[in-house]
């Protein structure tokens, strides 16, 4: 894809998307001089723009691949179900924090606490540079990009766990109701994480199956999410 293409996808995909949080959480809060709020979408927002940019100039076929449509045709059921199903999730995910943080006060979070929330999504976005360098063919869909002659990645941190992407994202998902003060966003954040957790089960399944060598890598890296964990 043309370099300027890509950009223009990037800021249509990414303007759209922040639109839809903000909408979210402000619409549920019912106040637009949020604090919290407006410091979480401008973390997301600069973090996602560092990493978008960092990535068109690094690797534009990832970058590429990430802004695919989160349904593809070959791409298996199951995981289309999951997809679309953490989509809506999400969008509930946010309205309820939004109703929580904003409304219903359930728990008064300290502001010690929100930094924290605050500072893991930043390591989060961070921690992915890594995952990013390591392997071009981390795409937010399981399927095996034969077009690209997808290979097994073994090096940075996929030595140390299997899925080193969805241990990132456990410092975000859990980083995001800590910064807006929602103890329901803390639950909505477990759900997400075992959700996912079943998800690499069955990503395993197909890498297995579709992607040679990836059964022995199975073998040579034994967790999957936390080193002597699972």
């Amino acid at each position: 894809m043309h370099p300027w293409k890509l950009t223009l996808r990037l800021i249509v995909q990414a303007g759209l998307w922040l639109g839809i949080m903000a909408a979210l959480l402000f619409g549920a809060a019912g106040n637009w001089r949020w604090p919290e709020g407006w410091a979480f979408l401008a973390i997301f927002a600069a973090g996602s723009a560092v990493l978008c940019i960092w990535l068109l100039k690094r690797d534009p076929a990832l970058l590429a691949e990430r802004l695919k449509p989160v349904v593809q045709k070959d791409q298996p059921l199951w995981d289309r179900v999951f997809i679309i199903g953490v989509v809506i999730f999400w969008c509930v995910w946010f309205f309820l924090m939004g109703l929580d943080a904003g409304r219903w006060h359930t728990v008064a979070v300290p502001v010690w606490l929100e930094i924290v929330g605050g500072g893991m999504i930043v390591v989060g976005f961070l921690a992915i540079m890594p995952v990013f360098t390591a392997n071009s063919f981390a795409a937010p869909v399981v399927r095996i990009q034969s077009e690209r002659k997808q290979r097994v990645i073994a090096n940075g941190p996929y030595r140390i766990v299997r899925h080193p992407m969805y241990a990132v994202s456990m410092l975000y998902m859990f980083g995001i109701p800590l910064l807006l003060g929602s103890a329901y966003g803390l639950i909505g954040a477990a759900l997400i994480m075992l959700a996912m957790a079943r998800r690499a089960v069955l990503e395993e399944r197909t890498l297995q199956h579709d992607l040679d060598g990836y059964a022995d890598y199975m073998t040579r890296v034994r967790y999957r999410l936390v080193p002597r964990v699972w």
